[in-house]
């Protein structure tokens, strides 16, 4: 996420989104991801949100860094589970051969379609050979902003498939389904696992 306005609505509604997000345990995408990722190995949670997967993994065992764009999400992650948080976006990951897992939880859907591939391209370059990305999207075609001000970009399972592919993924498990979010709307979704 790298627009301002996207970034002043999470800033706006952080705890709203806190309280619609925030579980006590994992889910059965974060078992997963966490079961296919080395025991104690290091992870990223990809925009972190407010924390909770973040702290889930950390309670797990995993080494966790996590980073957001809005800096109210930030501070709820911080305050909250007491985990370091980098304010950053996107474009700022860097890191090279890092990474076990990146958990990238329906946050790369904010991410303008042109600027996707150069994002999967940094994740790729951050994993160690074999490590686990997880990410969820909502699916649908082309982009817009929602209707509380957030930007999206709608992908069908088959376009992601070939992203991943052509980034130098090899996609290992699918799952869809349909959530209702911030904004009250219910939308179509799709998990993917992959692996560098």
């Amino acid at each position: 996420m790298s627009d301002d306005p996207t970034i002043k609505v999470y800033d706006a509604k952080a705890e709203e989104y806190a309280a619609l997000v925030t579980r006590g345990k994992s889910d059965a995408d974060l078992d997963a991801f966490m079961a296919a990722v080395s025991p104690g190995g290091r992870v990223l949670d990809l925009g972190c949100g407010p924390g909770n997967s973040a702290a889930v993994m950390q309670t797990a065992g995993f080494a966790v860094d996590a980073m957001d764009a809005a800096p109210r999400m930030v501070e709820l992650a911080r305050a909250t589970y007491r985990i370091e948080v980098t304010l950053a976006t996107f474009h700022d990951l860097d890191a090279v051969a890092q990474y076990d897992g990146i958990w990238a939880n329906f946050s790369l859907l904010h991410a303008p379609k042109a600027d996707f591939p150069g994002h999967l391209a940094r994740i790729h370059r951050a994993l160690n050979p074999g490590g686990v990305l997880h990410l969820g999207m909502k699916t649908g075609t082309g982009e817009r902003v929602d209707s509380i001000g957030r930007f999206y970009a709608y992908y069908e399972e088959d376009e992601l498939t070939t992203l991943l592919t052509g980034a130098g993924f090899t996609p290992a498990a699918t799952r869809r389904g349909t959530g209702k979010g911030l904004s009250g709307a219910s939308d179509p979704f799709v998990i993917i696992r992959a692996h560098a």
